[in-house]
């Protein structure tokens, strides 16, 4: 216990290290000096150290490292923030203050997760709620209807259908036993996708067809169940390339993209030189040119890392990303129950899975996708629901010592 302590204190002192380092080059490199960058650095440390506290002196037997880590990448995306627009960072400041006190909140109040797990029907109904939403309400934004906007606030209707949907799966796979248990699982993915394809969502059918596969196998083992679902799904992806132009755009600048580099290419190319031209070390932070790329606070926030704090930045959020994957599966090892464990697989899958798409769409080595970085990206909505998810596994590693 004394040595998890002090190798986690020391975790945070460099996490301060690195946020004092950066936000002190964006203090200096403005005439007159930019007091707000130390301001904000001050109010980072403080969350970050704080939260530990709470959570270490209340709670010590969970796993603090999801918190940690969590808190390092928030920190990483609020200091390239900062440095694109003063703005931005504020905002995901107060995102970051509410996500915290969610995961939080998700420890102290949530008694033991097992008593939730004969929900099916409700996490079903959420799920299918959400994900149907923007088909009929959503808003026309980057190429996909995936946004709605309720009284002048916007969100993405699928960031929530991301939690139930793996409350469903957790729920209706806990008890496997045969084939036709699959059955009912089956449709409802099906169906989930079939809405992502019609709003042009084609970042979140992946995501949803990434913890689909990632709980299927943990719960039964079968590698068969897998191959079935992949053959499936590559059978999708030709109807929705047959069916579907915005499927074609797609792949077609995915493999090529220098013909459309004027116009439907025009950001995956200019991601690409951004990345480029950081090389290695990168050209500095504050000394690149990440606005020429579009939606670099969100989409293409990776590209502005990469440009300005370089490529091996870049490998480094990878590391903290996968880390932070490693220890959220570690609480599903240490789990009391099956419905507890598909649980904390399926979020840890949810990270990972969008980690993987949005970097893999802006370095352009799989068709670009329009979701965000987890936790380093600006949006209040992707936050929140990190945290909450982030929360519940925290929960599990709490209950399962």
């Amino acid at each position: 216990m004394y040595n998890s302590v002090k190798d986690e204190k020391k975790l945070l002192r460099y996490a301060y290290l690195f946020c004092f380092v950066c936000f002190f080059n964006l203090f200096i490199i403005k005439t007159p000096f930019d007091t707000g960058a130390l301001v904000l650095c001050a109010v980072i440390c403080f969350l970050m150290g704080y939260s530990h506290f709470i959570l270490r002196k209340f709670y010590p037997d969970g796993d603090k490292y999801v918190l940690i880590f969590a808190c390092i990448l928030s920190s990483i995306g609020l200091v390239i923030l900062y440095r694109l627009n003063p703005v931005y960072s504020i905002k995901q400041i107060i995102w970051f203050i509410a996500g915290i006190a969610i995961f939080i909140l998700m420890v102290v109040l949530l008694p033991e997760l097992k008593r939730y797990e004969k929900y099916k029907y409700v996490y079903m109904g959420f799920c299918l709620f959400f994900v149907a939403m923007a088909t009929f309400i959503g808003t026309m934004k980057y190429g996909s209807k995936n946004w709605v906007y309720i009284g002048g606030m916007g969100f993405q209707p699928s960031e929530f259908a991301k939690i139930f949907f793996v409350a469903y799966l957790a729920s209706a796979l806990k008890d496997y036993k045969n084939f036709k248990q699959l059955i009912e699982p089956a449709v409802i993915v099906m169906v989930t996708l079939g809405f992502m394809v019609l709003q042009n969502d084609l970042g979140s059918a992946l995501l949803f067809f990434g913890i689909s596969i990632t709980m299927l196998y943990i719960a039964t083992s079968k590698t068969k169940y897998v191959l079935i679902c992949f053959a499936l799904f590559a059978v999708g992806a030709v109807i929705s390339y047959k069916l579907f132009g915005h499927v074609r755009l797609r792949v077609m600048i995915w493999h090529n993209p220098w013909p459309y580099k004027g116009n439907q290419s025009y950001q995956l190319v200019q991601s690409m030189y951004s990345i480029a031209w950081g090389g290695l070390t990168g050209t500095g932070l504050g000394l690149g040119y990440p606005g020429f790329v579009p939606v670099s606070e969100s989409d293409f926030i990776f590209s502005a890392i990469c440009e300005e704090m370089g490529v091996l930045m870049g490998f480094a959020i990878m590391i903290l990303y996968f880390l932070l994957f490693y220890r959220c599966m570690r609480a599903a090892v240490f789990a009391e129950d099956n419905f507890s464990r598909l649980l904390a697989v399926g979020y840890s899958a949810m990270i990972a899975s969008e980690v993987i798409v949005i970097v893999g769409g802006v370095t352009g080595m799989i068709p670009l996708t329009g979701i965000t970085l987890p936790l380093i990206s600006a949006g209040g909505s992707s936050m929140i629901i990190i945290f909450f998810a982030l929360g519940i596994i925290q929960k599990i590693s709490e209950g399962g010592r």
